[in-house]
């Protein structure tokens, strides 16, 4: 597949580096490609690296996504991963700024309206999403959205990278996805469990 990845990050890159593994057609939408901390990555500006991509997938800090959505003309039909958090500042670190009425999924789809909008690879950290070995039971993906056509294409690709792909339902369910990435955030950073853990489904045998 043709996929664009918005943002060269952490997150981008991992996700990249695993589907350009796969075989994939991976390409960075990143402000100004000529950067030399891009030389080992193929990029182009934002809206060049959309033009073709049947997946672009949002791996923009969240203060910046919506901006980014904007300059990237028109994606109706087209499938549309959102890989942030809609984090902000608090009192107590970082908290969601959105949560119960909507989520960072749902307004994601009203910025790209007539794209398919799926919520996935948000629940955990991005060196995982580079490197799954070592884990006993592989880690869960979930992938919410509500085009039912399109979602095998997002849970292929969440397969690719070595999760266990689970559907958790309609854009909607992205509320719930949301504080999950909050948990294992605050695991991560607050609670002493470090980056080297994930969620997963365990089920019982017999």
């Amino acid at each position: 597949m043709r996929i664009a990845i918005i943002g060269a990050g952490n997150v981008g890159q991992a996700l990249g580096q695993g589907w350009t593994r796969r075989g994939h057609d991976v390409r960075y939408g990143v402000r100004n490609p000529a950067d030399p901390k891009y030389r080992d990555l193929t990029t182009a500006t934002p809206d060049e690296a959309v033009a073709g991509a049947e997946i672009v997938v949002l791996a923009t800090p969240w203060p910046a996504t919506e901006a980014a959505i904007k300059g990237l003309g028109d994606l109706a039909g087209r499938i549309v991963i959102d890989c942030t958090n809609p984090l902000g500042m608090g009192p107590d670190g970082l908290q969601l700024v959105v949560g119960h009425d909507v989520s960072g999924g749902e307004l994601v789809a009203q910025w790209v309206s007539g794209a398919a909008v799926f919520k996935a690879f948000n629940t955990t950290g991005f060196n995982n999403m580079a490197d799954l070995s070592g884990y006993a039971v592989a880690p869960a993906m979930f992938v919410a959205g509500d085009d039912a056509a399109k979602k095998p294409a997002v849970i292929g690709l969440v397969g690719d990278l070595g999760f266990e792909a689970v559907d958790a339902g309609p854009l909607r369910r992205a509320r719930l996805l949301e504080p999950l990435g909050m948990l294992w955030i605050d695991q991560a950073l607050n609670r002493g469990a470090g980056r080297d853990f994930a969620f997963a489904v365990v089920r019982k045998k017999g």
